[in-house]
């Protein structure tokens, strides 16, 4: 994220998804997501698996946020930016997705 783009979790009510073409598989912790249209893979330590989890299960990107803040040890704005960064690379390799209203 740049200073031009905006920050996803300060986008009230928004909600993500997996997409049906990304396959997903957690071993001891970590994940493997694989989108199958590009074949492009990516894998999740246990932190990033923990994230992705938040934001699977949450509402809304600002309450995975929340459920985070609250878990971890964290300054609020640098979840904010690691969120933030994440959410960019997902969406960029089609591995997330704007869930419909």
């Amino acid at each position: 994220m740049n200073a031009q783009t905006p920050s996803l979790t300060h986008t009230p009510g928004l909600t993500v998804r997996v997409p049906a073409h990304v396959m997903l598989q957690e071993l001891d912790g970590e994940t493997v997501l694989l989108n199958l249209d590009s074949e492009l893979y990516l894998g999740l330590n246990e932190s990033g698996t923990r994230i992705f989890k938040s934001l699977d299960e949450a509402d809304t990107i600002e309450a995975a946020y929340r459920d985070l803040l609250d878990r971890y040890d964290v300054e609020p704005e640098r979840l904010r930016q690691e969120l933030d960064r994440m959410l960019a690379e997902l969406f960029e390799h089609g591995l997330l997705e704007v869930a419909a209203d």
